[in-house]
């Protein structure tokens, strides 16, 4: 009788990743920067606060479809590696690379910087108040910030991991001074920046979508998990429970959040803020405005803490399956992090924090990001109609994933009418990745040209003393 096939298994941590790690990651992602800085986005592009409040709302269940949805894929296809993985195993190669590419070139790099801008912006505003912080001052502070975060991730792997339960904490805790004295006030009658909620004298609904991509910015980080599923205890329950119970609480705090922003500051007054918390606080308690731009500070740090641990995984995944340079897959010999992986986006964040403005930044990069999250969930229904006889463990209906692609789909088409610049630029990554792949898959480039490259990684191994990945077998 023949022996079973042993499961292999690369290893990135040295202990699997818990139920509870799993949900402190997924809390550490959500709750960002995206609470402190998409309230102004949200409202701008949609006109009044009642709008502005069930975007927010719709931007959550939204995100409990897409979570759903992701949960379901974790259990069909058990490789890390995310958006990434499902693309390439549901779709095929080439959606697959094109979804790499724009990971590198638009979608990882501008959301590290947005989230690094967010940093500067809130360690920089208490200083400067009432006038905002100096744009340079607030480029150089982001940067010092995301080198930071590079060096721990470049340093120790488990270090990162464990700070990022830390942060989870405190991201929670800065909510929770948020929330608290926004209900007190409401409690005590303060509504009167509601009476006219639904005011349709700034109704723009052209820009809607832009607010939806303001608002899912917020809640985007309930895929986080499935970037590590290989490293996940129990994956079968452990993800399901995880995105579940992570999204239903990021909804709820943010919900209370918004009614607390709107509770003490008024519209005009959410527009004009560059930190909105420092507002609130201002406004509501003058104790907290030193407390409040420390812990949002330490929350858009967790964030970025996040990112690239998770980004690292998609690069060691491709690296494994033949799309991307082996260089990318490999180790530190002593430290055992991916090195190459966490250094690969050094130079392109560095350049986005230098000439980037926020939001732009924030609707470049939403386009690639919801274009290829929409395909993922593509990719499941279409999985489930070529192979019904797999029985997954956790299973959604239907329509979930349906609305939930068409939904995706069509903001990314009316983003198009709403910010033609930005989206064009987004747009032209996406598609600059076609020549490449088929430059690489029709073996067309010279061998002079692989010969160099090969060169190259050898000595980049050597200078970085990186290794390629253990394998564990059991």
């Amino acid at each position: 009788m023949a022996k079973p096939k042993k499961k292999e298994e690369a290893v990135f941590l040295r202990k699997k990743i818990t139920l509870l790690r799993a949900f402190s990651l997924l809390i550490g992602s959500m709750i960002g920067s995206g609470i402190f800085i998409s309230p102004k986005g949200v409202l701008k592009n949609s006109g009044n606060v009642g709008l502005s409040l069930i975007v927010w709302f719709a931007c959550g269940i939204l995100s409990m479809f897409g979570a759903l949805s992701y949960a379901e894929l974790g259990t069909r296809i058990t490789k890390s590696g995310g958006h990434y993985i499902y693309i390439l195993e549901t779709l095929g190669p080439l959606p697959g690379f094109l979804f790499l590419w724009a990971e590198y070139f638009a979608i990882r790099p501008a959301n590290s910087a947005v989230v690094s801008l967010a940093f500067g912006r809130y360690i920089l505003e208490p200083f400067f108040a009432p006038c905002p912080a100096p744009l340079l001052a607030v480029k150089l502070v982001a940067l010092l910030g995301y080198y930071i975060v590079l060096i721990l991730n470049s340093w120790s792997v488990s270090w990162s991991a464990r700070i990022q339960t830390i942060l989870s904490i405190i991201k929670l805790a800065a909510l929770a001074l948020i929330i608290v004295p926004g209900m007190m006030l409401l409690a005590q009658g303060h509504t009167e920046n509601f009476q006219d909620a639904f005011n349709n004298q700034m109704l723009v609904l052209d820009k809607l979508p832009l607010a939806f991509y303001a608002g899912m910015f917020a809640y985007s980080g309930w895929f986080q998990t499935c970037f590590v599923r290989e490293e996940l205890v129990k994956p079968e329950r452990n993800l399901p429970l995880a995105v579940i119970v992570s999204v239903i609480t990021v909804i709820v705090g943010y919900m209370l959040t918004n009614v607390s922003y709107y509770t003490v500051l008024t519209a005009a007054d959410v527009l004009a803020s560059q930190a909105v918390a420092v507002s609130f606080a201002r406004q509501a308690f003058q104790s907290l405005i030193s407390v409040i731009p420390i812990l949002v500070s330490l929350s858009c740090f967790g964030t970025m803490n996040g990112g690239i641990f998770t980004f690292s995984r998609t690069l060691f995944v491709a690296s494994r399956e033949g799309q991307w340079p082996s260089l990318f897959s490999m180790i530190h010999i002593q430290r055992h992090t991916p090195l190459p992986a966490v250094m690969l986006m050094f130079p392109l964040v560095t350049a986005m924090i230098c000439v980037g403005d926020l939001y732009h930044l924030l609707n470049f990069f939403s386009f690639s990001r919801w274009l290829f999250i929409g395909l993922a969930t593509l990719g499941l229904i279409v999985h489930r109609c070529r192979h019904p006889e797999i029985l997954s463990p956790f299973k959604v209906p239907l329509f979930i994933p349906v609305s939930f692609t068409i939904i995706c789909l069509f903001t990314v088409g009316m983003s198009f009418y709403s910010d033609p610049v930005s989206i064009s630029i987004g747009c032209a990554m996406v598609l600059s990745g076609f020549p490449v792949y088929y430059l690489l898959n029709n073996g067309s480039m010279p061998n002079g040209c692989r010969t160099t490259f090969h060169y190259l990684t050898l000595q980049l191994q050597i200078l970085l003393k990186v290794v390629q990945q253990e394998i564990r077998t059991y």
